[in-house]
């Protein structure tokens, strides 16, 4: 299964950014979605996930700013980040956990390369 995500960039303290990750390859269904991210210094953190039946749940430091949604006919998540912080600068990864629709039919978790989001004047 491949991710790939797009949106990054430079934006200003309050800007706006949309994160979207497309996975593709032999996916019968997926059941949970994430962004994770990496701040300079930092270890990785979850910032929202998503699982099969929509339900979401967000790190205390990005509630009311982020949200999280998928398209699953697209088998792509979105991360809307609003009232950006230089705080948020970090590299996104999306992360996606489903079954392969062919053998082994096994559950597999799968990592994006990751974005690069930077937020400064």
């Amino acid at each position: 299964v491949q991710l790939q995500a797009f949106g990054g960039g430079l934006v200003q303290p309050g800007g706006s950014l949309r994160l979207s990750c497309a996975a593709s390859g032999d996916i019968s269904t997926i059941h949970a979605m994430a962004w994770y991210r990496q701040g300079p210094g930092k270890e990785r953190e979850l910032v929202a996930n998503i699982n099969g039946i929509g339900r979401t749940d967000y790190a205390d430091s990005v509630k009311g700013r982020f949200t999280i949604s998928r398209e699953s006919a697209e088998n792509t998540v979105y991360l809307q980040m609003l009232s950006l912080k230089p705080e948020d600068t970090a590299v996104y990864h999306c992360n996606v956990q489903g079954f392969y629709s062919k053998y082994p039919y096994t559950d597999f978790n799968s990592w994006g390369r990751g974005t690069l989001v930077t937020v400064s004047s």
